[in-house]
């Protein structure tokens, strides 16, 4: 086990993955920030963004997840370098076939891990079952939970085998929402059976085979977890991923900047409700002030609160007990 001794502000800022500001994030890592994302704007050349993850990493007190949103189609982070070529989307490389599937995984994982990259959200476990649905689509394998299953299977079995830690997204099912969470809160108004029966299948699914490092909570409105909070905020939500689905691993929420979270509760309001609910990370795109601040605010309040000092130990040891079983710590040393 990895065995400094932490304080208490170190271990809460494992608990975000912050975007790449040239100022806060250093800083931030050195206070122990648990890891950062990256986007198009971060990619401008193969030789800076090696130059890049090497720095951070250096950088850091504690090994840090260097993730990024690379599925394919739609959702590709690397274009800057790949002048125009992309991979295909989930939808489209399922129905190329399986060994299809595998080889386009292969070689997203090899490159992901030349880069320097440790985490990928995808694949999206999502059952496309809306054909409105603005923001899943081609993301998703299938609008068939067993297909959705097959999919997911290959693509984590080939993650892992490459050192890429794969996160499965977004619970319970962004699929059947007519709205786009990066813009207004979408509502699924589904009874919990036929959540079920068709969304929330793949995740069961894929807890029970697959042991699951990570899951990332959609920032939606499921009234089957009832009408007042989304369910990256929401304790009913988290409660039902833990107690019935037996799921003991890192849960994070989907990027806190999305305005249907932003604007409904504000930064600092939504992290507490989140870290209360039981969520164990967070993302936010930017590492601005007002999100240092925020974490500095909650960090404040943890100094009082036994319950809140509780929450955050619980989460770091899930995330370090991560890092160290996918040897992180062993891969900041080399």
């Amino acid at each position: 086990m990895y065995d400094i001794i932490m304080d208490l502000k170190s271990k809460l800022y494992q608990m975000f993955i912050l975007g790449v500001d040239d100022k806060n994030t250093y800083k931030a890592l050195e206070h122990g920030l648990s890891g950062v994302i990256f986007f198009t704007k971060d990619i401008i050349s193969i030789q800076r963004f090696k130059f890049l993850t090497k720095d951070l990493k250096k950088h850091s007190k504690i090994p840090p997840f260097l993730s990024i949103d690379q599925e394919g189609g739609r959702v590709e982070r690397t274009e800057n370098i790949h002048n125009g070529k992309k991979y295909l989307s989930a939808k489209y490389a399922f129905e190329n076939g399986m060994t299809y599937l595998e080889e386009q995984t292969e070689n997203i994982a090899k490159e992901l891990k030349d880069y320097g990259i440790n985490l990928n959200f995808a694949p999206c476990t999502d059952v496309n079952s809306n054909p409105n649905n603005p923001i899943i689509g081609e993301r998703a394998f299938s609008d068939n939970p067993e297909e959705v299953v097959k999919g997911a299977k290959i693509v984590i079995k080939t993650y892992r085998k490459n050192g890429i830690i794969p996160c499965i997204k977004h619970f319970p099912g962004h699929g059947d929402t007519e709205k786009d969470s990066h813009l207004e809160l979408p509502v699924l108004n589904q009874t919990l059976e036929e959540m079920e029966n068709i969304h929330i299948k793949p995740f069961k699914k894929l807890i029970e085979k697959e042991d699951i490092e990570m899951i990332m909570v959609a920032h939606l409105q499921a009234e089957c977890f009832g009408k007042e909070t989304p369910t990256s905020l929401n304790k009913n939500c988290i409660d039902y991923i833990r107690n019935n689905l037996n799921y003991n691993g890192v849960l994070i929420s989907d990027d806190m900047f999305m305005k249907a979270i932003s604007e409904n509760y504000g930064f600092e309001k939504a992290c507490l409700m989140g870290i209360n609910a039981g969520l164990n990370m967070f993302i936010y795109r930017d590492a601005n002030d007002e999100i240092i601040t925020m974490i500095e605010n909650i960090y404040k309040k943890a100094l009082n609160d036994k319950t809140l000092q509780d929450k955050i130990e619980i989460s770091y040891k899930k995330i370090t007990n991560l890092k160290e079983k996918n040897k992180l710590f062993k891969d900041n040393i080399n």
